[in-house]
């Protein structure tokens, strides 16, 4: 059930045409047959709450986050800015960085995976299988190792393209699981995975200039290892 008399989002930015938020974690992006929260619906309610709007309020999604990662998220406001916005999303010019503290040291310290990824709806999960795999998809990260310490490592991540548990698994495929991760491996009793979104680029649906938006993740026991800027 939605608790909206306690919810207040993080706004970023906010116009006629965007709205940009820090999705808390453990929050979905979207509603689910789970009947769960989700960012989406809570926004909706609360902008037709501030604003007094008696019809329905217009929110569109424009990317998603998984569940237990919180970090900056775009919303389109207007139809314009999400048909815009998508076709940002499709030519891969809006850019999604990510940060990600991962078991072991990432060698080499900056590179580029590249695999096919089939997600299983029935259990929620995705795993590496080979090209040409019906309903197989490509999925390309870039990183960059930015910090290690006591055999973890900080990576800065840019997705090339936004597959389902992308980082994940990618990332867990390679030998490197992401801390906390329950569903890919590495959990260690710690609540996670330690991945956030950390920077949105992307153009302005109408004005056309270029917009930068940044979030931090907290100082959790995931997290306090690393100097985060």
């Amino acid at each position: 059930m939605r608790d909206l008399l306690s919810f207040t989002p993080q706004l970023l930015f906010e116009d006629n045409h965007l709205l940009v938020v820090e999705k808390p974690v453990n929050l979905l992006s979207q509603a689910d047959h789970s009947g769960s929260p989700d960012l989406l619906s809570l926004l909706k309610d609360w902008i037709k709450q501030r604003d007094q709007k008696p019809g329905q309020v217009f929110l569109g999604l424009v990317q998603r986050l998984d569940r237990p990662v919180g970090g900056v998220m775009v919303f389109a406001k207007t139809s314009k800015a999400a048909s815009r916005l998508a076709d940002q999303v499709r030519q891969r010019t809006l850019q999604k960085t990510y940060l990600a503290v991962v078991a072991g040291v990432v060698d080499p310290p900056e590179g580029t995976l590249t695999d096919w990824l089939q997600k299983d709806h029935h259990s929620n999960t995705v795993r590496v299988i080979e090209s040409g795999v019906p309903q197989a998809k490509q999925a390309i990260l870039h990183y960059e190792r930015i910090a290690v310490h006591a055999n973890k490592s900080l990576l800065r991540i840019q997705l090339e393209t936004g597959r389902s548990h992308q980082i994940r698994v990618q990332l867990a495929h390679c030998g490197h699981p992401l801390l906390g991760d329950h569903k890919y491996g590495q959990a260690r009793n710690l609540s996670g995975p330690a991945l956030w979104s950390h920077q949105l680029q992307l153009q302005h649906p109408t004005l056309r200039e270029a917009l930068l938006f940044n979030s931090l993740p907290p100082k959790t026991k995931l997290w306090q290892d690393f100097e985060l800027v």
